[in-house]
């Protein structure tokens, strides 16, 4: 029954698991990377910088009710895992099934919430009202799909808590090119502006959500479910929430610390706050390779965990390190060189780019940093340490909250320049916090599942 894609990685060389598994998730997020800078230079170049600004000025919102929904997937992810692992196919089956009740109903409470709070919490960032109704009208379209990622994001995490890497990819390159395709039909022929970049990613997320999970009930065994499966089993309903809540919190408080400096940026106008859009997007190409080993490792130490082979969880982050280091030289140089020609793809206002290239050049230092926040967190989400999702979510709400205020009194020239500085200082601080906590669990480890007991 582990046949298909599924991969079973409490067996094998650990770095060739972890490249195996995180190419296809690597490739899925350069295709989904590819259309949020498509989308982006198609909003920045079409539509003009206000807009830019405007949707960008909304990520930090819309990450914070995704986030939720994401955590409470990833703690079910983490048992089915763990479950896989331990060889036990009946409960990986109603774990599967047990996750989708509390992925959907979550879904839909945080997409009712954020749709109609949409108003009231970019009034609280400070939105520029000449972005306002830009900004409420791409918000409340996006809280409208977030049922529609729900079904994506369940049925990739079941699968790649089973192994499968693969299957989402096909369906988020499907997804990605449905998405630009729609996005210059929505904007550049039907004028539809704002609300037709956010239209398109609403029905392309539909489409490819439908198609995963109906490829994963047709073809994978773990997703014909029967209904003694179907019956809802509180004890996983519990361990799942247990694991996920707090991750979800960990992404929560991230996110509201964010919200909290996108008010610092937007404090400085028009310009940073293109800027600070523009170095997101950018950004995210440093993070897919971390996320990607990272998820990796979750499901390498989830599925060891379960089988109760703790040496193999901990090789695991020291090849997940190995691995990283390659990223973090390439992406270094990379933003070192080539940080003004990187920014003219997004917008051609000089002064957006002269910021923003600047602060490429100052945060590239600091990705080693990343690496280490993202190595750490594979492995202890994998193997459910629930107090550290909740530990690095305050770490990160603190600094990004509380450096800015004070770069600000302590250097009163620092200006814009508080913005990339604070970026940089929370990844050390946090990484820090991560490794001290990594070290402490690998001291404690033994061969106890209290976990999936």
């Amino acid at each position: 029954m582990k046949g298909l894609r599924n991969l079973n990685m409490t067996q094998g060389n650990p770095t060739r698991l972890l490249i195996y598994f995180s190419i296809p998730m690597l490739i899925g997020n350069l295709f989904q990377q590819a259309y949020s800078l498509t989308d982006s230079v198609i909003v920045g170049q079409v539509l003009g910088p206000d807009p830019f600004a405007a949707i960008g000025s909304t990520g930090p919102v819309t990450f914070l009710f995704f986030s939720i929904c994401n955590g409470i997937s990833s703690g079910a992810g983490i048992v089915t895992a763990q479950f896989f692992g331990a060889g036990q196919f009946e409960r990986t089956k109603r774990s599967i099934a047990n996750a989708a009740y509390i992925m959907f109903v979550t879904s839909f409470v945080m997409g009712v919430v954020a749709f109609f709070a949409a108003p009231t919490v970019l009034d609280l960032m400070d939105v520029p009202s000449k972005l306002k109704n830009d900004a409420v009208t791409y918000m409340r379209m996006s809280c409208i799909g977030v049922p529609l990622v729900a079904v994506y994001n369940y049925s990739s995490s079941m699968l790649r808590s089973l192994g499968d890497s693969k299957t989402p990819l096909y369906f988020l390159i499907f997804s990605t090119i449905l998405n630009i395709a729609l996005d210059l039909l929505f904007i550049c022929v039907f004028h539809m502006e704002v609300f037709g970049a956010a239209l398109a990613t609403i029905i392309a997320q539909m489409i490819s959500g439908a198609g995963c999970l109906w490829y994963a009930i047709r073809y994978n065994p773990y997703f014909r479910l029967t209904k003694k499966d179907m019956q809802p089993d509180l004890a996983i309903i519990r361990q799942a929430v247990k694991l996920g809540l707090p991750l979800a919190l960990q992404w929560s408080l991230i996110s509201v610390s964010t919200t909290a400096l996108q008010r610092f940026v937007n404090s400085f106008g028009a310009t940073a706050m293109a800027a600070f859009t523009a170095i997101n997007r950018i950004e995210q190409l440093v993070h897919m390779p971390y996320g990607s080993i990272s998820a990796a490792l979750a499901t390498y130490a989830g599925q060891n965990y379960g089988a109760h082979d703790m040496k193999r969880v901990k090789e695991g982050f020291r090849h997940g390190m190995m691995i990283s280091a390659v990223f973090t030289v390439i992406l270094m140089l990379a933003y070192q060189l080539l940080n003004e020609p990187i920014m003219g793809i997004f917008v051609q206002d000089e002064d957006v780019i002269g910021l923003g290239a600047d602060a490429l050049k100052l945060t590239s230092w600091f990705y080693i940093f990343l690496s280490v926040i993202y190595m750490s967190r594979g492995i202890l989400n994998g193997v459910g340490d629930a107090m550290f999702a909740l530990i690095n979510g305050v770490v990160e709400v603190v600094c990004r909250i509380a450096l800015p205020m004070a770069l600000v009194w302590m250097f009163p020239g620092i200006g814009s320049d508080a913005i990339w500085w604070t970026a940089a200082v929370t990844w050390l601080i946090s990484a820090v916090f991560c490794l001290l906590r990594y070290v402490t669990w690998r001291r404690k480890a033994n061969f106890s599942r209290n976990s999936i007991a």
